[in-house]
């Protein structure tokens, strides 16, 4: 099985954890079609871990919890598919899943038959209680090889957290995503660890295997199982825009029947979905650390030692030949970044210049100095989608 761009959807987790059921699985499907949000390619509905007993069946086989799921897992999964949606699930590659409940760990064909049977369609495939007699790359090898013989297709989430080196040998495994991060929480600290880590592995993402840098918080507001602080509607903002410029999975976390309309307009902002979901899918390059760059790179240090982390100003080529520009704040005060037009490929003698959209306002600008400069505030970004015009 083949995907050609990063998945979009929801999981359960950020918000409900071990209070997931079959309600709340369903009423989020309904809500996904009825918003709109089917409509702008969210299309996977992801019950994550805590979805089963404690012990397998006498065939060896994951049950699901009746008192959540009291009709079964396919009951679950058809009506999801009614709606025109996708059903996801989750298991782990160790002997147990990061809750304690059981893992797929020598278990993983008989797992990938049920999941076959159910109708998943999604398998997030988490890397906890693992043994350290064998190395990850086997497991989730293991995984792939049941999953791609199940009689079904299923798309194969790994989320091994970037841990033993994954982005190196994850490709090799047939997984369609891979997690590049540690569990995202519901504050601004957590966004910016996050998003300052994916500096160093834009070069490992690529078409059908995306670099998945954890689910969104946007919308949560300090509330459910990893509400901490909550964020600002700009931290958010700069959140969703930060994993769209990447080409991240855009999986949302929040309780989507409690959704305001700020999280709603981030969540269904076209123009950055159309960047995220670029079918071109080239990684991210750095347009404002090139004088560091230059001036001191040896060229043995790794790229992403002069990348300017608390200010990036980055650029993808779309596959129309427009690009997608953004800059950002993660600093906790005004700053005024710049790059210049000859960084991202036109120089004065191209004749060439850029008309600049704002995927928030959808206001124009061109270029007329070669220099595109931004003032940010703290936590704030700008992205646009640009365009090469004549002078």
């Amino acid at each position: 099985m083949i995907i050609t761009r990063p998945p979009m959807g929801w999981n359960s987790w950020n918000t409900f954890a071990e209070n997931i059921n079959e309600k709340v699985v369903m009423e989020t499907a309904d809500f996904i079609v009825e918003s709109g949000l089917k409509d702008c390619g969210y299309e996977y509905v992801i019950i994550d871990d805590c979805w089963s007993l404690r012990e397998r069946n006498e065939k060896g086989e994951i049950v699901p919890d009746p008192e959540k799921f009291p009709h079964g897992m396919k009951y679950v999964a058809d009506y999801v598919h009614s709606k025109g949606l996708k059903f996801g699930m989750y298991s782990c590659a160790g002997t147990l899943t990061c809750a304690r409940y059981p893992g797929s760990y020598d278990h993983e064909f008989t797992d990938a038959r049920c999941f076959a049977e159910w109708g998943v369609d999604y398998l997030k495939y988490d890397f906890c209680f693992h043994p350290h007699s064998t190395f990850g790359h086997f497991l989730y090898k293991r995984m792939s090889l049941a999953l791609a013989n199940c009689g079904r297709d299923i798309v194969f989430a790994a989320c091994s957290w970037g841990a033993e080196n994954t982005k190196t040998w994850i490709k090799e495994t047939g997984a369609h995503s891979w997690r590049s991060t540690g569990d995202i929480v519901d504050s601004w600290e957590s966004i910016k660890r996050l998003a300052q880590d994916q500096l160093k592995v834009p070069e490992y993402n690529g078409n059908g295997c995306y670099n998945d840098m954890d689910m969104l918080v946007v919308g949560m507001k300090g509330e459910g199982n990893v509400g901490i602080t909550g964020c600002s509607v700009e931290e958010y903002k700069t959140h969703f825009a930060f994993w769209a410029m990447m080409g991240s999975p855009l999986i949302i976390g929040c309780d989507l029947r409690k959704a305001d309309e700020d999280a709603m307009a981030i969540l269904k902002n076209k123009m950055l979905i159309d960047i995220d979901q670029d079918e071109a899918y080239r990684q991210p390059f750095f347009v404002n650390g090139d004088r560091h760059f230059n001036k001191n790179r040896t060229g043995d240090e790794p790229l992403y030692d002069y990348y300017p982390v608390d200010e990036p100003f980055m650029v993808r080529f779309l596959a129309n030949g427009d690009l997608a520009i953004g800059a950002f704040n993660f600093r906790d005060r005004n700053i005024r970044i710049f790059a210049t037009l000859d960084s991202i490929g036109l120089g004065e003698c191209t004749g060439k210049t850029l008309e600049l959209t704002s995927v928030w306002t959808g206001e124009k600008k061109i270029v007329t100095n070669g220099t595109i400069l931004e003032e940010l505030e703290p936590h704030c970004c700008e992205v646009y989608r640009a365009r090469v015009i004549d002078k």
